[in-house]
């Protein structure tokens, strides 16, 4: 079996897990890969019986890795998307970081979680992403997200207008600091900040929520997710932000933004029986009362 290892950032306090993570794909015979930078800060600290092979984009791989493991937290797994893309490639996230509504597996889970890797003895949980469209093409093969299309202003001096079209019917002129076009599993993440609703993964669903409204009876809206949006941005400034996930450009007012569904998604894998409701009862806290 091929397994790749990705991560960005080494947690030294985590290296038993790190060491028994490699032990055990040794010991399975698994063909380990790793992205360059982990490996130069994970090599001082842990030991590999055999040089593992490195690679620094997709384009590295003589052959598809049968899982990656992404390691450290949510943004790590965003991240890892843009190695994965569109190879159908399973990802499993162990959480190293904080929240971790994507990369739910702990480090107390770890050894279980790769031994379910190893024997394929898991479920796949799809998630949609949603792709953007410019003249310029403005992010060039990686325009896709998912969690969220953000529109933001560059400086804090005026706030932005946004002309939304949903199938060329006009929807909506946001007047605020910016807009987020979400995915449902995007509505967990800067969406659910701005007051957007949590929605189930699977729901063919974007929601689009304005980053702090001029106009206080303006609330997010949820559309199916089938939809194309046309976005025209206006201001003061000549240039805006436009981010998909972590990864962010300068637009200028000229260029009109085109939102819709990808044509692929991602493949998450789901240890055991547990289910999305699990896990926003026990990253939000819901039901949690002190008296209990």
């Amino acid at each position: 079996m091929r397994i790749a290892l990705f991560g960005f950032q080494y947690f030294e306090k985590y290296n038993s897990i790190y060491q028994a993570m490699i032990n055990q794909l040794e010991k399975a015979d698994a063909e380990i890969w790793i992205n360059h930078s982990l490996f130069q800060q994970i090599n001082s600290y842990s030991v590999f019986s055999i040089q593992p092979k490195l690679y620094t984009s997709h384009l590295d791989f003589t052959q598809k890795p049968d899982a990656f493991i992404s390691i450290g937290g949510d943004g790590t797994i965003l991240d890892t998307i843009t190695i994965v893309r569109d190879s159908n490639i399973p990802i499993l996230g162990v959480n190293l970081g904080r929240l971790g509504f994507l990369s739910s597996v702990s480090h107390q889970q770890v050894e279980r979680a790769i031994e379910a890797v190893l024997t394929n003895n898991y479920i796949l949980d799809r998630r949609t992403l949603l792709s953007l469209k410019t003249s310029n093409n403005l992010f060039g093969d990686l325009n896709f997200a998912l969690n969220e299309l953000s529109i933001q202003k560059k400086d804090q001096l005026s706030m932005i207008v946004v002309h939304v079209y949903m199938n060329d019917q006009f929807l909506n002129s946001y007047w605020s600091d910016g807009l987020l076009i979400s995915t449902p599993t995007g509505s967990t993440a800067y969406s659910l900040s701005v007051g957007g609703p949590i929605v189930t993964p699977g729901s063919e669903n974007f929601i689009i929520s304005p980053i702090a409204t001029h106009n206080l009876t303006v609330r997010p809206i949820v559309i199916p997710d089938n939809s194309t949006l046309k976005l025209k941005i206006q201001g003061r400034a000549s240039s805006f932000l436009v981010g998909l996930d972590s990864r962010f450009e300068t637009v200028d007012s000229s260029v009109e933004l085109f939102v819709m569904k990808s044509n692929f998604s991602i493949n998450l894998i789901q240890i055991g029986s547990r289910s999305f409701f699990d896990t926003i009862r026990e990253k939000l806290n819901w039901g949690l009362d002190v008296r209990n």
